[in-house]
């Protein structure tokens, strides 16, 4: 009898441009000359409200910039909830945050708030960052955000909400000064900030080292590291996927179980884990996997659509609630004119939607294989975050 197929959730963006989601992102983009206005401008005076004095309006303007740093929660909600990522949300959304930062920031130092010095590390580097990526998106390599940078966009914003409410004193005795604990508080806040900001972009660049020229993406020695990784954010992935309520699975090709492995090293992971699927040649995708026959032979078992059919198959058969996907060439042969040795697609599926990424890893087959898991293991933890 022939295996059911299973109806999936299109991997690819939603055709609509005008989704929920994005409007949110557009929305957001457009309260942020509504929040420059609130601090900077004599608005009070405009519209007849002297009672509204300096400070108020510090505060009324914070709750502005509060207000539109949660709609940034909100529309990544909105697009995975409703599967519809976009092209252009994957464009917009960041933008918007440099965009209200960046805003915040120049209305800080025009009130005399902040010095200018401040400023030109945070957008030196988001400059420099939106350079490394875009080198690495021009080699079809992605280079995953780490938690610095989340950590740093956190820090930043609740720096900018103090800076806000209380005027920084950027002159006069340095006792007067630390006599205010507003004053400490958000200096210390934008402190953290600023130190996370330029480790952030060291990260970046040590991902991106080999396409900028700094070095090799994958030496003996830089492989040998990776299993002691692995254990770590294995065990990340298990306790987000608790706190989540999840339960994971996989599907594997190139790394021919070591996904599940990983995950399955770590004492008390059968909590979480459902088990995983070895689908090394294309009939085990196609028949265990339910992968249509013609999504193999029109755009190869190393794509996109196969992934994602790979992790929806997997999330299917073994009854979880996250799963993922990996498919690729670990060398030393098998290359495409399009695909070279080190190409490798991680899909990852949950109730709402499916998608994949693709991957160039550089090395040994050993190395392509590590470094694979590793991505895996990433895209699990970024997935079990978000879905909580």
């Amino acid at each position: 009898m022939a295996p059911k197929r299973v109806s999936q959730v299109k991997p690819t963006p939603a055709d609509k441009l005008w989704t929920p989601a994005n409007i949110v992102t557009l929305v957001r983009i457009c309260l942020v000359p509504v929040f420059v206005v609130a601090l900077l401008s004599p608005w009070p005076q405009w519209f007849g409200l002297p009672q509204i004095a300096d400070d108020s309006k510090s505060l009324i303007a914070a709750g502005i910039f509060i207000l539109i740093s949660c709609t940034d929660w909100l529309d990544g909600y909105l697009a995975r909830s409703r599967g519809e990522v976009t092209d252009f949300g994957k464009f917009m959304d960041p933008l918007a945050d440099k965009i209200l930062v960046a805003a915040a920031l120049l209305a800080l130092v025009e009130l005399g708030a902040l010095p200018s010095w401040v400023v030109l590390v945070i957008l030196a580097r988001e400059f420099i960052v939106s350079g490394v990526r875009m080198v690495a998106a021009s080699e079809g390599v992605v280079i995953a955000a780490s938690w610095y940078g989340k950590f740093k966009t956190v820090f930043q914003m609740v720096a900018i909400v103090l800076f806000c409410v209380k005027e920084s004193y950027m002159v006069g005795s340095i006792s007067v000064a630390f006599s205010d604990w507003l004053w400490v508080l958000s200096w210390g806040v934008m402190i953290v900030a600023l130190v996370l900001t330029i480790v952030s972009m060291l990260d970046y660049i040590a991902k991106a080292r080999h396409l900028i020229g700094f070095g090799r993406p994958a030496s003996p020695d830089v492989a040998a590291e990776i299993p002691e990784e692995l254990d770590e954010l294995a065990t990340r992935v298990l306790e987000a996927a608790r706190v989540a309520g999840c339960s994971v699975g996989t599907a594997e090709s190139l790394t021919g179980g070591l996904i599940a492995a990983t995950l399955t090293d770590i004492p008390g992971s059968s909590d979480v884990v459902r088990g995983g699927i070895v689908s090394y040649a294309a009939e085990v995708k196609r028949d265990v996997l339910d992968v249509d026959a013609d999504t193999i032979a029109r755009v190869g078992v190393v794509s996109e659509e196969t992934a994602c059919a790979m992790a929806e198959g997997a999330r299917t058969r073994l009854g979880c609630d996250v799963a993922v996907a990996v498919t690729g060439i670990a060398g030393p042969g098998g290359a495409e004119p399009d695909k070279p040795v080190g190409t490798v697609w991680v899909g990852c599926a949950d109730a709402t939607h499916a998608d994949a990424r693709c991957y160039h890893f550089s090395g040994t087959r050993e190395q392509v294989r590590l470094l694979t898991v590793r991505a895996a293991l990433e895209r699990l933890h970024e997935t079990m975050v978000a879905d909580h």
